[in-house]
């Protein structure tokens, strides 16, 4: 049976659930969590119904699919550390890596962190 106009084939569906899945184990985020914030930004299908096309159960269309991927990457970017600075971060010269100031790449300096931070042993 062919494929109805603008719609996408089983195995692209499967295929993005699963890639989803693997981001979402990847970066620790659970189905509440995802949910939330895939309702938060316009979502409109159910925890129930992101559970079942998680699982393959269920077939969502592409924009409610992409806005899941969309809450997926924006967690993601709540989630990712800072980065390490490079000495020109710190004095406002040209990066190694891309040649330009540290400002130009947002990433000006940040300011001492407290005690606490300083000794974390975990650092």
């Amino acid at each position: 049976m062919a494929t109805p106009r603008g719609a996408d084939d089983e195995a692209l569906v499967h295929e993005q659930a699963r890639r989803l899945r693997v981001t979402m184990l990847a970066a620790g985020i659970d189905r509440p969590q995802l949910w939330l914030y895939y309702f938060s930004i316009g979502g409109d299908v159910s925890e129930f119904e992101l559970d079942a096309y998680l699982h393959h159960s269920l077939a969502l269309p592409r924009l409610q699919r992409d806005m899941l991927a969309q809450a997926a990457n924006e967690i993601l970017i709540d989630l990712a550390p800072p980065k390490a600075p490079y000495a020109a971060d710190l004095t406002g010269g040209p990066t190694v890596s891309t040649g330009r100031s540290a400002a130009d790449d947002g990433n000006a300096p940040l300011l001492d962190r407290d005690a606490k931070d300083r000794n974390d042993p975990r650092i």
